[in-house]
């Protein structure tokens, strides 16, 4: 029998095609374990930071006069949900404890793992350090009951929502939102509101996409400051004026009073306590000269 003729030799491996190779190699993932609890009033630090960070990246820093003892009066005397409510937003490469014992009772946190491509870089960690190992402060957002009276139900208003630049593009501000929606849902309430400055295009893109309505005919009035304290003071000085009316001479046995308001005045305000006695809705009675010389009153008493 003739011998088996030997094997072939081994087919030599093709080299590979340089146009399937990648240009690139892809990093593996980097995890970042994210939680949102509510804040209490030991995150006031952190908060005032945030807010400040805010203020930069909104151009505004000439309006920023908040203090840490002023935030730490005026967020945290009430219960959450109630009137002033902050969620704080805390990452971490490791996994975040599913509890937060100082505020449980009150509130669930929300977790979220989110797989990243490269690792997140953070100059100001060391400011913003949380109260357990490896915790970082994200962001926040602050958020209080309002009204619609055309639906009968209350509702939500943000005022602020802030994610720092570093861990922006990640879905941390849509996990923001969300809890403040997931609050609004299980309250019962009506809507959540609240305002975007004209020029952040990429917010405004963010809120439509997730369904929000940008409404177009409505304008943010605010009185605030100077124009606040003195209008307050008239409208307080107006109402006191009008109850000594009742008898022009109890308001003339105030001498100060007496010699500040003219003839011409004093026949007003006996138009206005008419006005007021016979429950007219001519409005523009309050309008005009009318209130030109009333403010002219209020001037001379203050000064």
């Amino acid at each position: 029998m003739a011998a088996a003729a030997p094997p072939p030799p081994p087919t030599p491996t093709p080299d590979p095609n340089p146009l399937l190779i990648p240009s690139t190699t892809i990093a593996p993932p980097h995890t970042l374990f994210a939680r949102i609890r509510l804040a209490t009033v030991a995150d006031v630090p952190h908060i005032h930071k945030l807010i400040h960070q805010m203020a930069v990246f909104e151009r505004l820093t000439h309006l920023f006069t908040a203090t840490q003892h002023s935030l730490a009066t005026t967020l945290f005397p009430s219960k959450p949900f109630s009137s002033f409510t902050v969620f704080l937003l805390e990452v971490s490469h490791l996994p975040l404890p599913t509890h937060h014992n100082p505020t449980s009772s009150d509130f669930t946190p929300i977790h979220k793992t989110i797989n990243l491509t490269n690792p997140i870089s953070d100059p100001d960690e060391t400011g913003f350090i949380g109260d357990a190992e490896g915790v970082i402060v994200a962001g926040f957002v602050l958020f209080f009951p309002n009204y619609s009276t055309f639906m009968g139900k209350p509702g939500l208003y943000i005022e602020d929502l802030f994610v720092r630049e570093p861990y922006r593009r990640v879905g941390l501000g849509k996990m923001l939102l969300a809890a403040v929606a997931g609050a609004a849902v299980r309250l019962g309430y009506g809507r959540v509101e609240w305002c975007v400055l004209d020029w952040n295009v990429n917010a405004i893109r963010f809120y439509e996409s997730m369904g929000a309505e940008v409404l177009q005919d409505w304008r943010l009035c605010r009185l605030t400051g100077d124009k606040l304290d003195a209008y307050g003071k008239f409208c307080l000085f107006l109402r006191e004026l009008l109850i000594k009316i009742s008898t022009r001479d109890e308001l003339e046995d105030d001498v100060t009073v007496a010699a500040t308001v003219s003839e011409d005045t004093w026949a007003s305000l006996e138009r206005i306590k008419r006005h007021l006695a016979s429950g007219s809705s001519d409005n523009n009675l309050l309008q005009g000269p009318l209130l030109e010389r009333f403010e002219t009153v209020w001037l001379s008493l203050l000064c």
